[in-house]
């Protein structure tokens, strides 16, 4: 029986590598997978690329990861002036890939979809584009850019099935869908649960073929900020309420192709 639920972020973190390329979902503070994060801090992977739609503020879910120090490399659209990514940037303790935000999710995108390379005329006459292949298009200069892979992918869902279908809700969808695509593992928190069947075919919109392993995660807690806490012991983690159907299910779920 195929049953992605997992009782635990233990769990959902398991087996995640030091150097991995984590895919991280949300734009600003909508659809983030702030539990997964805190998860992924907990279990101590080191050395990580964080592929994300922006370095965040310092109050932001992801700024607890970067002060710790356990991220190498930051691929995104935006850095703030004042935020700890760009205070790690300016002391060379962080190497920063600036993508625009269009390109950054496409790139995503043609993982997902078995796109070897494309061309955008995005950042083709810019800075962006030295040292790099070039090629007028239709009249226009445009810019070869190659997909953007991830070894895990951390997203947030608004309802899932034992079989990991996902829906979202509203703004939820900003990047979580095509991370989901473009991750050899992905992993998704989800406020609420359906049996199976219950969820209308039509209203899925990630099917469970793209994801791996699911934590159920209510709403109201996990905080909104600051969700990672490190070995600080006077701050637990958030409560995982596995759902029933989840009981007999294993961390050990295959990573999609």
């Amino acid at each position: 029986m195929i049953n992605k639920f997992v009782p635990s972020l233990e769990a959902a973190m398991a087996g995640i590598q030091d150097g991995a390329t984590i895919l991280l979902g949300g734009f600003a503070d909508v659809g983030i997978p702030r539990a997964l994060l805190h998860g992924l801090i907990e279990q101590g992977a080191s050395n990580l690329t964080i592929v994300a739609v922006a370095g965040g503020r310092d109050d932001s879910a992801n700024a607890r990861l970067l002060e710790l120090g356990r991220v190498r490399r930051l691929i995104c659209s935006f850095v703030r002036p004042a935020s700890i990514a760009a205070r790690l940037f300016q002391r060379g303790e962080l190497a920063l890939e600036i993508v625009p935000q269009g390109t950054l999710a496409e790139r995503m995108r043609a993982a997902g979809a078995g796109i070897e390379a494309f061309y955008t005329p995005t950042g083709a006459d810019t800075l962006l584009a030295e040292g790099r292949e070039t090629r007028e298009i239709n009249g226009k200069l445009c810019l070869l850019e190659y997909p953007l892979r991830g070894d895990v992918a951390l997203i947030e869902a608004w309802r899932a099935d034992r079989w990991g279908n996902l829906v979202y809700r509203e703004t939820q969808q900003n990047f979580n869908p095509v991370m989901a695509m473009a991750a050899r593992l992905t992993i998704a928190q989800t406020y609420h649960t359906a049996e199976l069947g219950e969820l209308d075919p039509g209203a899925v919109q990630t099917p469970g073929v793209f994801v791996d392993r699911v934590v159920h995660v209510p709403p109201g807690s996990v905080p909104q900020a600051n969700v990672g806490h490190g070995n600080d012991p006077e701050r637990s983690a958030p409560e995982i309420t596995p759902p029933g159907a989840a009981a007999g299910a294993s961390a050990g779920a295959t990573a999609h192709g």
